[in-house]
């Protein structure tokens, strides 16, 4: 029973530990989250922090995992509200500018299949894909979206947004997602005049995000 007791109070600490490191990260930035930081904001020594993560790089992995779990409860997308789902994100992206940075930061460095946080990005991507995918499928069956390939649309979608975040990081101006919304009505008006088949085309030589 200790054990087990001694196991559920590490877990807790880790979520604690994530929850206020999201906090620093959000307010301060990546340059002003060092380990110390987040260390001295949850009462532990940097050595007693990392001994609930292998490393640095992991700990900002699992830092971004608990951001997309939050944004999850917060606002899912879904077939019938995947443009407003989608929106209310990007929205919320733009009050944490240091979560931003973090992970556009780590997912240049993640390319690297070494990187801690490499199959974080992969499954991240990959999911997000799927889901957003069979959102479109539901929406080219009742003539809301184009005709196109859904997973290339859905990809799109991914690099538009990606590609927001490293210009808006740069200038803080841009309207992320204003700028989704009008490739959201892009995609409406290619529904409307039948013109999915182009859109199919210009998203199967797309990268992937």
């Amino acid at each position: 029973m200790a054990h087990r007791g001694s196991y559920a109070k590490g877990i807790a600490k880790r979520e604690e530990i994530l929850t206020r490191a999201l906090e620093v990260v959000a307010r301060q930035g990546v340059r002003g989250a060092s380990v110390k930081v987040i260390a001295d904001a949850v009462g532990l020594s940097q050595a007693g922090l990392l001994h609930y993560f292998d490393s640095k790089e992991e700990l900002f992995t699992e830092i971004l995992r608990k951001r997309d779990e939050l944004d999850q409860i917060a606002s899912r997308p879904d077939a019938d509200d995947l443009v407003g789902g989608f929106l209310r994100v990007v929205r919320h992206n733009a009050e944490v500018p240091g979560l931003v940075e973090l992970f556009s930061r780590l997912a240049v460095d993640a390319a690297d299949p070494r990187h801690p946080a490499h199959d974080y990005f992969l499954e991240r991507s990959a999911g997000l894909r799927a889901e957003m995918s069979a959102s479109i499928a539901a929406l080219s069956a009742r003539g809301d979206a184009p005709a196109g390939d859904p997973e290339a649309i859905a990809r799109i979608v991914q690099a538009a947004t990606d590609g927001l975040q490293l210009q808006w990081l740069l200038d803080p101006s841009i309207d992320m997602a204003g700028t989704l919304e009008t490739l959201f009505a892009l995609l409406r008006a290619a529904a409307g005049d039948g013109s999915g088949g182009g859109t199919h085309a210009a998203g199967s030589g797309a990268a992937s995000s």
